[in-house]
C-alpha cells in the first residue's frame, strides 16, 4: 500500500486544548483536517463542545465522534479516509488522576494508540506524531531532561503509559517502516486551557476569593511551555519526516533515535520557573494577591522539570520564547472573556 499525499490530516484529541490549537493552526495553512474525540467528561465537555464550534465554523474542517478505544470504529475511519498524516493527541490525561482511575489509563492511552498504529500501518500515512509527556523523565535528576537519557523510572501511571507509547512507536517504525515522531510536551498552558492545569485553577480560585493549594510548599520548578509555541513546534516537526540514523548502534543505544524512521523531541521552554513565581506573575496580572495553602507533595509528581530542546533547534530551527509574564497575560484575558468575570 502507498500513502495518499493529498488526504486529510487526522488530529485525535482535537476538541482538547493543544488539538483545538493544532486543527486552528493547520486550517489556517489551508490544510483539510478530521478531527477525532470522544467529548469525555474527564472536564467540563461545555469547555471542549466551545472549542469545537470555533473549528467546525472553519472550511475545511470535518469532525468525527470517536473513542478510539472503539478499535473497529478506528479500524473503519481510517479505511474510509485515506489521510496523509495524523497526530495523535488524544489521551486520557492528569498525573494525579492516573492513581483514582488507572483502568481508563489502560483503555485510551494504551489500547487507543494500539489502534491508530493499527490504522497507520494498513493505510499508510507520511508520518504519524504523537504527544508523548515529560512526565515519562519520572526519578530522574539530571537536568535538563534529554531524549538521550533513559527514563525507565515512571512515578505515575500516565508517565507509564506515555513511556510504553513510544515504545509501541518505535516497534512499528522498526516492524512496518511507520515514519514516527514522539513529543515530549512540558507543562502547556496559555488560552482554552484545561480546568485541571494549575494556571486554570489558580486563575479561578484567586477570582473567586478562594486559597489555592500549593504543593511541595512551592518548593518546584516546572518549564512552563506557552500554546503557541508547542504548536509551532508541532507543525515544524510535522513537516520534518524523521529518517533512520546511520550512526545508531545497538552497543551504545541512544533513546532518542533509531535505525528505524523514529525520533523523540522534547518540547518546553528550556527555561524552569519557580512555582511562587509563576503565582506572583498570575497575581501581577489579576491585581490580587492570592490565599496559599502550604500543602506536601502529590503522589506521582516530580519537583522539577526542565527541558533540553537542542534537538529541536537542531533538526527543525525552532525554540520556544514566550515569556511566562506574556502567556500568563493572554491567558487570564481569554478566561475573563470567555466566564465574563
Amino acid at each position: 500500500m502507498t500513502t495518499n499525499p493529498n488526504g486529510p490530516t487526522l488530529v485525535t484529541g482535537a476538541a482538547g486544548f493543544i488539538g483545538f490549537h493544532l486543527c486552528q493552526r493547520l486550517l489556517q495553512r489551508g490544510v483539510t483536517v478530521i478531527g477525532l474525540d470522544n467529548l469525555n467528561d474527564y472536564y467540563d465537555p461545555e469547555l471542549k463542545v466551545a472549542r469545537l464550534n470555533q473549528l467546525e465554523n472553519q472550511p475545511g474542517f470535518g469532525f468525527v465522534r470517536l473513542d478510539l478505544a472503539d478499535r473497529d470504529g478506528v479500524a473503519r475511519l481510517f479505511n474510509d479516509i485515506g489521510f496523509s498524516r495524523v497526530v495523535h493527541l488524544a489521551a486520557q490525561a492528569g498525573v494525579r488522576y492516573s492513581i483514582e482511575n488507572p483502568w481508563a489509563y489502560i483503555d485510551s492511552n494504551v489500547g487507543g494508540f494500539m489502534a491508530l498504529l493499527e490504522g497507520c500501518r494498513r493505510h499508510p500515512v507520511s508520518h504519524l506524531v504523537f504527544a508523548s509527556s515529560s512526565s515519562v523523565y519520572g526519578l530522574n535528576t539530571k537536568m535538563p531532561f534529554s531524549v538521550h537519557d533513559n527514563v525507565d523510572h515512571p512515578v505515575s501511571l500516565y508517565a507509564a503509559t506515555k513511556k510504553a507509547n513510544e515504545l509501541m512507536a518505535h516497534a512499528y517504525a522498526h516492524l512496518y517502516g511507520v515514519p514516527t515522531t514522539g513529543l515530549r510536551f512540558f507543562t502547556v498552558y496559555g488560552p482554552w486551557g484545561r480546568p485541571d492545569m494549575a494556571l486554570f485553577k489558580f486563575t479561578k480560585a484567586i477570582l473567586e476569593g478562594k486559597p489555592i493549594d500549593v504543593y511541595n510548599h512551592g518548593k518546584m520548578q516546572r518549564d512552563f511551555t506557552y500554546i503557541d509555541d508547542i504548536i509551532e513546534g508541532v507543525i515544524r516537526v510535522l513537516e520534518s519526516t524523521p529518517k533512520p540514523n546511520p550512526q545508531w548502534s545497538g552497543d551504545a543505544p541512544d533513546p532518542g533515535t533509531s535505525p528505524a524512521p523514529y525520533r523523540l523531541y522534547n518540547i518546553g521552554n528550556n527555561n524552569p520557573v519557580e512555582l511562587m513565581d509563576f503565582i506572583g506573575a498570575i497575581e501581577t496580572a489579576l491585581g490580587t494577591k492570592a490565599e496559599k495553602n502550604m500543602m506536601p507533595m502529590q503522589p506521582g509528581d516530580v519537583p522539577a522539570t526542565y527541558a533540553d530542546i537542542a534537538g529541536l533547534a537542531e533538526d527543525v530551527g525552532f525554540k520556544p520564547s514566550t515569556p511566562i509574564a506574556e502567556g500568563i497575560a493572554n491567558f487570564i484575558a481569554w478566561y475573563r472573556g470567555y466566564y465574563r468575570t
